[in-house]
């Protein structure tokens, strides 16, 4: 079957992941209310597009502190790639790195930053950092971040206890003998979005996961004044594919969807985005 947008990735990692994996990636906290309202929010937003503008050459790329990437979608950090495919979080440096986008890798890797790094050497990567009871550990994992050349430290500060995942408690979830933690050896996203760009006042990037499923998902949230945004489940769906391969196929077709709904709001380049693309009275 051709895969032509996301939701038929979801569809085959759903029939071909073991259940215990599939339930550990696709689920959220209690009800899972705000993954499946991050998901929503975006259908609340419309566009305004702007007509019979030149649209012959289009330009989908942007810049990340000072870094140019192809797009601006990147990878955000989650856990346990393994699970959705043998070189893990391997696949997905690489990945990234041939799309020419950021990735953000996660604490919980099952694979350590070493073979991250080495997997695709000069990618543009940051490291998301969850701080650690024991504070001399997360200064251990931030300095071999930045021994190996990651480029960005993301700071986990939401996070000071850990939901209930229903489904994870019923399977007893737990990671399978052969996978390990390698690295520690030793308001909905969309419309919390326009207050803080607001509150930031343009003084540093504003970027947000959650809910993207979309090129126009993409478009809406840049319109709103985010930089850029990341995939999580997205990525592990493409992994759970056909590996590096399958994930570069997910890239693609969210830039395809984003460069097709730019043109039919009528920018050109990434700078043309703005507010006015949006109808505000929809949110």
């Amino acid at each position: 079957m051709a895969m032509v947008c996301l939701s038929d990735f979801e569809a085959h990692a759903k029939k071909y992941l073991p259940k215990i994996a599939w339930d550990f990636f696709a689920a959220g906290a209690d009800e899972c209310s705000t993954r499946d309202e991050n998901i929503l929010a975006y259908k609340r937003i419309h566009f305004r597009p702007r007509m019979l503008r030149d649209v012959s050459v289009m330009d989908t790329r942007t810049k990340l502190l000072g870094t140019e990437i192809s797009f601006p979608v990147g990878i955000a950090p989650t856990g346990f790639h393994q699970l959705a495919w043998p070189d893990g979080e391997k696949s997905t440096a690489r990945a990234a790195n041939a799309m020419n986008t950021c990735y953000i890798a996660s604490t919980y890797s099952t694979c350590t930053l070493e073979e991250i790094s080495a997997a695709a050497p000069g990618g543009f990567r940051w490291f998301q950092l969850y701080i650690h009871r024991n504070r001399a550990v997360s200064q251990q994992l931030v300095q071999r971040a930045e021994a190996l050349g990651f480029q960005g430290l993301v700071l986990t500060a939401d996070l000071p206890y850990t939901g209930k995942r229903r489904d994870d408690v019923r399977n007893g979830f737990r990671l399978p003998p052969h996978m390990k933690l390698k690295n520690l050896e030793g308001a909905f996203e969309i419309d919390a979005l326009i207050e803080v760009v607001e509150a930031v006042q343009g003084r540093i990037e504003v970027y947000l996961d959650g809910g993207i499923r979309k090129g126009s998902d993409v478009l809406k949230a840049l319109a709103l004044g985010a930089k850029c945004v990341f995939i999580g489940r997205p990525a592990l769906w493409g992994l759970a594919y056909k590996g590096e391969e399958g994930l570069q196929d997910v890239l693609k077709i969210l830039h395809d969807e984003f460069r097709l709904s730019m043109a039919l709001a009528g920018c050109a380049s990434v700078s043309e985005i703005g507010r006015h693309l949006v109808q505000f009275s929809k949110l």
